[in-house]
């Protein structure tokens, strides 16, 4: 099965983050040689083209794109549908077609809605980043990841079974799972996170006054928590069109927990002020730390050091003798509730923790984020 999965032909609809990430892991880990892309972005092809990940690129939908046994589509929601409609009777029989959309539930109906719908089966794959375009992507950016199913009427047994030998093959963990459950726990664990981070980040930018000293203090904490904020405005604007009834529903559960707390606080009730920072704190730290979820982690580990002449590039010496890559390193100057001064970033968790490890063999106090 594995042999015949490698001979398949691919075609990839978007190449930006996701869309190139699994077209270098398709190539990379599966051995994958017959991958087309569609990508309106031309640089995007071109680079994909350079660097061997896929062996044609076009700017738009062809004969030859369409000619395909399994077609990922990885654009925005809002685009989804209209490649599913052009997909509709274009494609061969036993096309598998699937998508890496945040919502499941409108796409699946508007599927079985369709008169000639294709052999579809929704996908999300539960990794991603702030950071969006073909140069972001990489083949392992799915291990350890769960990779959601989500079928529909139109998806055959035999289809469902391709897509976990190939999600398995990109090193996700597939799950199979219905549209509306999928959509209301990401609603709950991710959307709102995004629309929080932001709405905080909106706060602070309201109050901050006009020599901007917020912003200038707020690194450290204030900027990891809001990390996220940077994701692409596009591609949230259309998740959240999408999910409307579920993020509405978990933003009401959380407001009510502001105002909870808000009345906590006005009433000095430290009872209930100490237990909603204890409940807090004692879900997370149950939260499993050794699989990839809905956000990306940061891949970044903070060193305690003194600020001595070549203290940065010791450590850049030691983690470069051990070919580990930095992909960034910076002296954080606000570092209230912070473990260290000097931030590392690294592009996988496999180099922040061969860095982490390193770097405590060599002595240094190292830590990472829980």
């Amino acid at each position: 099965m594995a042999e015949k999965i490698t001979d398949k032909k691919v075609t990839i609809i978007g190449l930006g983050l996701i869309g190139g990430s699994i077209a270098r892991a398709l190539h990379e880990r599966m051995g994958i040689k017959n991958i087309t892309a569609v990508s309106k972005d031309i640089k995007e092809i071109d680079a994909a083209l350079r660097d061997g990940t896929i062996a044609d690129g076009f700017c738009e939908l062809n004969e030859r794109a369409l000619d395909a046994d399994i077609i990922f589509i990885c654009t925005p929601v809002k685009h989804t549908f209209e490649y599913l409609d052009v997909l509709s009777g274009k494609i061969k029989a036993g096309c598998i077609v699937t998508d890496v959309s945040s919502t499941k539930s409108e796409i699946i109906r508007h599927v079985n809605s369709m008169k000639n719908p294709p052999c579809f089966i929704g996908g999300h794959p539960m990794a991603g980043g702030e950071k969006t375009g073909y140069s972001s992507g990489f083949s392992h950016l799915f291990e350890n990841a769960y990779y959601i199913l989500t079928p529909c009427v139109s998806t055959s047994e035999a289809a469902t079974e391709t897509m976990k030998q190939v999600i398995s093959g990109i090193g996700a963990i597939p799950i199979i799972m219905d549209a509306d459950r999928h959509d209301k726990i990401v609603g709950n664990i991710s959307h709102l996170p995004h629309i929080i981070a932001s709405a905080l980040v909106n706060t602070i930018r309201k109050l901050d006054e006009n020599d901007g000293m917020m912003q200038v203090l707020a690194a450290g904490g204030f900027k990891d928590i809001t990390r996220i904020a940077s994701s692409s405005p596009e591609i949230w604007e259309s998740i959240v069109m999408s999910n409307r009834a579920n993020i509405l529903a978990a933003l009401d559960e959380y407001i009510n927990t502001l105002i909870e707390s808000k009345n906590y606080i006005e009433k000095n009730d430290k009872e209930k002020i100490f237990d909603f920072f204890s409940f807090a704190r004692d879900y997370r730290n149950a939260i499993p730390s050794d699989r990839i979820g809905l956000i990306s982690p940061s891949n970044m580990i903070v060193v305690d050091v003194v600020d001595k002449p070549g203290i940065i590039g010791e450590i850049a010496v030691i983690l470069g003798q051990n070919c580990i890559n930095i992909k960034n390193i910076n002296v954080s100057n606000s570092r209230e509730f912070e473990n260290g001064c000097l931030k590392i970033t690294f592009s996988d968790s496999e180099s922040t923790n061969n860095a982490f490890e390193v770097l405590k063999n060599a002595g240094f106090r190292v830590f990472k984020n829980a």
